[in-house]
Parts: structure tokens; C-alpha cells; sequence
């Protein structure tokens, strides 16, 4: 990490303020280079969180005004000399600057680069650090109050906790297996098994709270389905606040998959209102239905519409048939209309099943209870230890396996050493999570879906 690195730590657009972030050894110096405090100070003569004002310049003069931040190591967020350099936002502007910048030693920041050095300086660990993308791209209070916890360390203490149990069972284990003559008393099994079990609970519940929470933290992806003219596409332009699809009386007017993130609540939805299903002449409409029935089959929810006015068609029924074993909310649509529904046919297929006219705008409350009754997220404390991803909830799974391979083998008589080969590796999968025994290649995996300049 010899290397200065320097990024846009702002969008790519135009804005009051841009940032160029640099940190390095060379960081201050560098930054002194190409800018003069109206004051007379050198950048490097300034200690720890301070800012000055002046000009950016180059050869050919003042390039623009602003201000430089300078954080002195340890005390700055990748641990290192830490510069910004805060300019007006023009894209022209801040470009040239950091282009000025590489010119003077520095080097391009990879993706993430600024948090992995934060990491591999102590500032924080691996779970801590995959959060941070968390807060950057939280839709919701909940989400982002989930990921503020993960990065103040909340799920690191968990593990931890979790951990540090399961240590101290190991040594107890290997001492008395490795050291026979000594009188070193023997590990009660019952007191393994209760440590085992307690630590089994503990990995099971954050797994379940982090798939009961991925509506909220990550998104679910949802097809709206359901025959031509029941009322998709105009519930998918309530949900999405704007007419994101085409409305008309004319069966199959949508074609193809119409896509959109919307928020009911603080359930995340990646939705796709997908084209009427029927049998239909029309090549381009077969190619659409084709597409919709993928959809479903891909999507890990699905909102299926049901037009409360006419009797259930074959294609209702063909519908109800295809999303047997689906997670799904049956909508029941036009209640303003008179109903000719056979509804107690659509409640026996669907757990969950609502009745409501898309064109009203209190609709989306209903449907936003709903939601969080099917995903669960409703009771859901999104300020306690929330997974914050796949990666991690894949640790907590391959722990949960080996303890349970533990228990197994105690319940069967095994030997010590078999017991504990499964709890070291327990421990292993634990240590990955948080990065104190995570690969070159894990931690690479990790930062690769960084934004640059973060």
C-alpha cells in the first residue's frame, strides 16, 4: 500500500461540490502541489482535521477556488494521510484536477480501494466494511438504520460473542485430549452440548433475520402476472407513482417485461409487470407471454391479479395452476365493480389474498400490509445485528452446518478430536465472516462491487 491513490469521491454529475479524495504517504504532499492557501500555509505544515481555502493550479495558473481537508494517520478513514480536495462540481472541473493530481504522483483508485485500505489498517473489519455500500444504496430508514448498525460494529460483536464461546470449548476439548497425564478435568459433555445448542439458536436466528429482512436491506424480486386487462399494468403505475405502463381497454397491450424499483413502505420491491397470460396468435404477444412465464419462474415473489368483475377464465385457472408452490399475493382487482369472481376458489390457492380496485390510492397501504405479513418484515428490528449480505449469511450457514455436525458426533460417541475438528471449523467460517481469517481472494471479492472513490 506504498502507492498514493486518488478518485472522484462524487457522483458523476453536475453539482455544487466536487471531491477528489487522495491517500497515501504522499497524499499531503501531493495535494500541496497543486494548491495554494489564501493564507500562506503549506498543507503540510497543517496538523490533523483542518481545512483552508485557496485556489487549485497548475502550470497554466488558478484552475478554480475551493477548499482542502487534510487528515493526518492514524485518525482519518483508510488510517493513512487522507487529503480532499473540494472544488466547484463542474465535470470539466474536477476531472482536471484529478487528472492533475495523477500527473503529480498519484495513482487511480480501484473500486473500493479507500475502505479496503481502511480494513487492512484496522480501521474496521470485513463485516463493517460490506455495510458501508449498505448505507450508500439503503432506499429506506429501516435499511439504512440496519446498515448503520452493521457498520458501528453490531453483527462483528455477535460473532464475536459467538465465536469466542466456541474458542473456548475448542481449547477446553484439546486441551484434555492433548495433555492426558495432567490433571486437567474432562468437558462435560452435557455442558458441549448446551454450549452447541446455544450457539446453533444464536447462528440460526441471524440467518433467518437477514432472509426475513432482504425485502427491506437488498429487494425482492417481483413479477406482477396475471390475464390481459385484470389490472397489472395499472397497478404497477400506483406502485410506481407515474405511468410506467401502458394502460388500455385492448387485451395484450404489454408486450414485453415493463421494469421499475419501487418502495411500498420499506419493502423494496424490483418489480416487473409482465405481459397478459393467454393463448395468443400474435407472435410478438407469444414471445412476451414466453418472456412473463420466465419471470415467474425467476422471481422470488409474485403478485398475481385477478379481475374481480368477470368469472375466473381458463387462463385465471392456468395461472393458479403455474404458481403453485410460489410465494405469492393474490389480488382480487375492480372491487368497485360488481363482483362475479369465484373468490373462494382464488383463497383456496393463495395464503394471502387481498380485494381492492387499483385505481384507488389507498391501495398501496393495503398492499404494503400485506407485504410485510408475507416477507415478515413487519415485527422485524432493524436496529439489532442484521447479516449485511450473501457472503456473510454464507459463513453463519457453513458454521451452522459444522456445529451441527458436532453435536451429531457427540450424540454418537465419537472421540474428542472429531468433535473439535468440526468446531474449528466453525470457528474458521466465523473468523472469515469478519475478516481475521478471510483469503486475499475473499477480500478482493468483497471490494470488487465498490464504487469507485469509495
Amino acid at each position: 500500500m506504498s502507492s498514493t491513490i486518488a478518485a472522484i469521491s462524487t457522483p458523476n454529475a453536475a453539482g455544487g461540490i466536487g471531491i477528489i479524495r487522495l491517500s497515501g504517504e504522499n497524499a499531503v504532499k501531493i495535494a500541496d502541489r497543486c494548491f495554494r492557501a489564501v493564507s500562506g500555509q503549506a498543507l503540510c505544515d497543517l496538523p490533523g482535521y483542518r481545512a483552508a481555502y485557496g485556489n487549485f493550479f497548475d502550470e497554466g495558473g488558478n484552475i478554480d477556488d475551493g477548499v482542502a481537508i487534510v487528515y493526518r494517520a492514524p485518525r482519518s478513514y483508510t488510517g493513512e494521510d487522507v487529503a480532499e480536495l473540494c472544488c466547484h462540481g463542474g465535470l470539466y472541473v474536477t476531472q482536471k484536477i484529478l487528472r492533475l493530481v495523477f500527473s503529480l504522483g498519484a495513482v487511480p483508485a480501484e473500486p473500493g480501494e479507500f475502505t479496503k485500505r481502511a480494513f487492512l489498517n484496522g480501521k474496521m473489519d470485513l463485516s463493517q466494511a460490506e455495510s458501508v455500500m449498505k448505507v450508500i444504496s439503503a432506499q429506506g430508514e429501516s435499511a439504512l438504520k440496519a446498515a448503520r448498525n452493521t457498520l458501528s460494529g453490531n453483527v462483528s460483536k455477535r460473532i464475536n460473542a459467538i465465536c469466542s464461546s466456541l474458542v473456548s470449548s475448542a481449547a477446553a476439548l484439546a486441551a484434555w485430549a492433548d495433555y492426558p497425564d495432567e490433571d486437567i478435568p474432562a468437558v462435560e459433555s452435557r455442558n458441549l452440548e448446551e454450549t452447541l445448542k446455544d450457539v446453533s439458536d444464536r447462528l440460526s436466528k441471524l440467518i433467518m433475520d437477514y432472509d426475513t429482512g432482504k425485502g427491506v436491506t437488498e429487494g425482492v424480486n417481483t413479477a406482477i402476472c396475471g390475464k390481459p386487462n385484470a389490472g397489472k399494468s395499472t397497478l404497477m403505475n400506483l406502485l410506481t407513482g407515474y405511468e410506467r405502463s401502458i394502460v388500455t381497454s385492448v387485451p395484450g397491450t404489454t408486450r414485453d417485461s415493463v421494469e421499475e424499483t419501487v418502495r411500498v413502505g420499506d419493502i423494496v420491491l424490483r418489480l416487473s409487470d409482465t405481459a397478459g397470460i393467454r393463448n395468443a396468435s400474435d407472435l410478438v404477444e407469444s414471445i412476451g407471454i414466453k418472456r412473463a412465464k420466465e419471470k415467474i419462474d425467476g422471481s422470488d415473489l409474485i403478485i398475481a391479479v385477478f379481475d374481480g368483475s368477470e368469472e375466473l377464465s381458463d387462463e385465471d385457472e392456468e395461472l393458479i395452476e403455474l404458481l403453485k408452490n410460489k410465494t405469492c399475493l393474490a389480488v382480487i382487482n375492480k372491487s368497485d365493480l360488481p363482483q362475479r369472481a369465484e373468490i373462494s376458489v382464488i383463497k383456496k390457492a393463495f395464503s394471502h389474498c387481498i380485494a381492492l380496485s387499483a385505481k384507488n390510492e389507498e391501495t398501496a397501504d393495503k398492499i404494503k400490509t400485506a407485504l410485510e405479513e408475507i416477507l415478515g418484515t413487519g415485527g422485524l428490528d432493524f436496529s439489532g445485528e442484521l447479516l449485511a449480505g450473501e457472503r456473510q449469511r454464507r459463513c453463519c450457514e457453513n458454521a451452522l452446518g459444522y456445529i451441527g455436525g458436532a453435536l451429531n458426533a457427540l450424540s454418537a460417541g465419537y472421540t474428542v478430536d472429531a468433535v473439535n475438528v468440526d468446531i474449528d471449523c466453525a470457528i474458521n467460517e466465523l473468523l472469515t465472516l469478519t475478516g481475521k481469517k478471510a483469503s486475499e481472494e475473499v477480500v478482493n471479492e468483497v471490494f470488487k462491487s465498490f464504487c469507485v472513490g469509495k
